[in-house]
């Protein structure tokens, strides 16, 4: 008898292109949400386009987070319960979207993803990162009812962040080969339609390397298409696997020893280039990954990272005991096979 089942959580509404933060509300109104709206934001987002957000709704009340936190999560559900809010706006990079997504689960409310920067896939993903010490957790969580990415507005975000987006992205290319190890030798369940998605994405930005230059609304484009896909596969598959392998056990574990140092995306990219050398050896699709990165002006050694190779080789010795989930880092890697990963892969 067959018995199983599955509940793929996915955005209603992906609105994306020139100018289209001004159509938010319309946005909103093709939801029916009822009560008010309360925004959730921080700084820089806030000064950009908090009143573009705010000019378009009769009532706002709104936060400003200067951190992404369980604090600042707990901050926010206060607040909206002060403001009896029917759903949240969360406009911003990755700290005002993942405390939103966090805070409107724990209000049972929904919620609006409007980024403005293209650094992370967590812009349409079920999925919420939150720093606490040195330690980063995953929480899940729904993804957002709708999401209305201004390419405009993205363009004009620092090129860093664009490519921190674009690393994350490429990154799906271990993430995925990580998956299907686990669902090989651990029998982890593994679902092809989110698998091929996630890795056509990425062969996606890959082949779109060279079209992807500062400055340009086009590159905006391509990269939160490929960022949406991205997070709907996750939503598919009903976890990170998807978009999620060594190379982000590799990440986490920097952020433990050497917090702050790079970017996420950043550093997940780095990452994928050596946990695919463990995969395929010195004539594997590392190099195609190295150069995508880049190409894209993304950070493809320790240097670049503004990390020694200490510290690199470290936290890919390490990595494995973050989390419970089955990668080619097995139960760690040897000194000696990270050092040569690094090495022939020139990230040392």
């Amino acid at each position: 008898m067959f018995d199983k089942s599955t509940w793929i959580k996915l955005p209603r509404n992906v609105l994306q292109g020139h100018g289209v933060l001004d159509d938010l509300s319309a946005a909103v109104d093709e939801l029916y949400l009822s009560g008010d709206p309360f925004l959730v934001t921080s700084p820089s987002p806030n000064r950009i386009a908090g009143d573009r957000v705010r000019d378009q709704f009769d009532d706002i009340d709104s936060v400003s987070l200067d951190r992404a936190s369980f604090e600042s999560v707990e901050r926010v559900v206060d607040a909206a319960r002060e403001a009896d809010a029917g759903y949240l706006i969360a406009l911003g990079g990755g700290k005002p979207i993942d405390v939103a997504k966090m805070a409107s689960d724990r209000l049972d409310c929904g919620f609006i993803s409007v980024p403005t920067a293209a650094s992370h896939d967590g812009i349409v993903s079920g999925r919420s990162s939150i720093p606490e010490g040195d330690t980063r957790h995953s929480v899940a969580a729904d993804p957002p009812l709708a999401v209305v990415a201004d390419t405009e507005l993205l363009a004009e975000a620092p090129w860093e962040l664009t490519t921190a987006g674009c690393a994350d992205i490429i990154s799906n290319y271990t993430a995925v080969k990580d998956w299907e190890l686990a669902h090989r030798l651990k029998n982890v369940e593994y679902s092809e339609y989110a698998g091929a998605l996630s890795q056509m994405t990425a062969e996606m930005l890959v082949g779109s390397a060279d079209s992807i230059k500062p400055g340009l609304e086009e590159s905006a484009w391509i990269v939160t298409k490929a960022l949406v896909s991205s997070g709907v596969a996750m939503s598919i598959a009903g976890s990170s696997r998807p978009a999620s392998g060594a190379e982000h056990l590799f990440s986490h574990q920097l952020d433990r020893i050497a917090p702050g140092s790079a970017l996420h995306g950043h550093q997940v990219g780095v990452g994928s280039i050596m946990t695919e050398y463990f995969h395929s050896g010195a004539r594997g699709e590392w190099t195609d990954i190295r150069d995508a990165l880049s190409t894209m002006g993304a950070p493809t050694t320790a240097d670049e990272l503004g990390i020694d190779d200490e510290t690199i080789i470290e936290a890919l010795t390490t990595a494995h005991e973050i989390r419970d989930r089955y990668t080619i880092l097995g139960n760690g890697v040897s000194e000696e096979a990270a050092i040569e990963a690094a090495t022939i892969t020139g990230v040392i």
